[in-house]
């Protein structure tokens, strides 16, 4: 392998740490993007005040020469969401949607590669924004690459019915029955057109058994943890309940239900922190539910590592992830995570040793570890140190090693 195009419309930590990884072993041909921000350039000195969140999209400064961005279906989402224009970002049909935004970058790319085919020798895209450059990529015989950053739809929809027919009282939070045929389509062209599929969990992987025709080798990356917290100074337990947390969308793929069952009864002995957003005002048990603790719609990303540290467990009790960065967040923090088997947990997390994995869709084994650490509350010291070292152990840069192992 020589050269690779990559493409993804919004960029996040994982797509950083590939697109580093491929551009400093001389990999990268190019990346595409919708806005991408370089410290030092222009959009990076007036990215204050009103414009901060362009700091959102900064990547490293040495990518600037090979990163090519169509910026203004994303700009016009920005500028919708924050004058509360629904109707221009309202799911697939707004002309400033999240999906639009992926099909202009992902057309984008394909012409691209129609004008510079033979300066590359592979593509690496993303979900929902792959099938055209996909598909012209195919046209030259280059390599597709592709990444599924949650499980497969198929298995996300059964899965999730069966939560809604158990919970009918949280059914209203629950997402993934919105798409259209025609998306639904349009991401099963995409993986079947890969060549080599990666996924960041265990249990993505297991997703694609829904998949109803033969797909190309699925590969399992777990994404790298955070800088480690060294600083984390843990509290003395005399005198003071046990502070829980939970970060994530208010709804009920996350098991927010099994959340508040599990704290259910032990309010004198813990405290629960919720922070995140949702359709709270669709939902009288949720109403009911985050009037009992203390509820956070929104903080920085900065504030909610903070937050972490001073924590003594994450609560992540999700029914349907790709993998919850949320779980490596917490551990790089020090703070132990009580997660599912549909999650990252089974590929980070040794139970017992720095964090606790129950099945989904059960509260009972968290309150019974809950009432468990309220006797013994030295535990939580002692896994969250060692959930520390787990992720001393697996920076991003051993992620993008990993990758690259299989790109080779």
């Amino acid at each position: 392998m020589e050269h690779i195009l990559l493409s993804h419309p919004t960029g996040n930590a994982n797509v950083r740490a590939w697109t580093e990884t491929i551009d400093q072993h001389g990999l990268l041909e190019s990346f595409h993007t919708s806005i991408a921000c370089f410290r030092g350039s222009p959009l990076y000195h007036i990215s204050v005040g009103p414009l901060k969140d362009f700091r959102r999209r900064e990547f490293d400064k040495n990518l600037q020469g090979k990163t090519y961005t169509y910026p203004w279906k994303e700009l016009g989402r920005m500028v919708s969401t924050k004058l509360g224009w629904q109707g221009l970002t309202k799911h697939e049909s707004g002309m400033f949607c999240v999906d639009a935004v992926y099909h202009y970058v992902d057309i984008c790319a394909a012409r691209y590669i129609r004008d510079k085919h033979a300066q590359m020798d592979a593509v690496y895209a993303y979900e929902d924004g792959a099938l055209r450059t996909f598909q012209e990529a195919k046209r030259y015989g280059k390599t597709c690459f592709y990444e599924l950053p949650i499980g497969y739809w198929r298995a996300m929809r059964e899965l999730l019915e069966e939560e809604r027919q158990k919970n009918p009282a949280w059914a209203m939070t629950l997402g993934g029955f919105q798409d259209s045929d025609t998306k639904l389509t349009r991401k099963n062209q995409e993986l079947a057109l890969a060549d080599r599929i990666f996924v960041a969990s265990s249990f993505t992987k297991r997703t694609l058994q829904w998949f109803p025709e033969r797909l190309s080798d699925v590969v399992v990356v777990p994404y790298g943890f955070p800088p480690v917290n060294r600083e984390r100074i843990y509290q003395p337990w005399k005198g003071r309940k046990i502070k829980l947390l939970f970060v994530g969308g208010l709804s009920q793929r996350k098991g927010i239900s099994y959340l508040f069952e599990a704290v259910d009864g032990l309010e004198q002995a813990v405290e629960l922190t919720v922070v995140g957003s949702g359709a709270i005002n669709a939902c009288p048990a949720l109403q009911k539910a985050l009037a009992k603790v203390h509820y956070i719609p929104s903080l920085p990303h900065s504030e909610v590592l903070k937050l972490m540290a001073e924590h003594d467990l994450l609560l992540f009790p999700s029914l349907f992830e790709g993998f919850g960065l949320v779980v490596t967040e917490a551990m790089s923090q020090g703070t132990p995570v009580v997660t599912t088997d549909r999650t990252c947990g089974p590929d980070v997390i040794t139970h017992g040793k720095d964090g606790w994995i129950f099945p989904a869709g059960t509260s009972e084994p968290i309150k019974e570890l809950l009432e468990r650490l309220i006797a013994q509350p030295d535990m939580l010291q002692q896994v969250g140190e060692a959930a520390r070292q787990t992720a001393t152990a697996r920076p991003w840069k051993r992620y993008g090693d990993e990758m690259l192992s299989w790109i080779l």
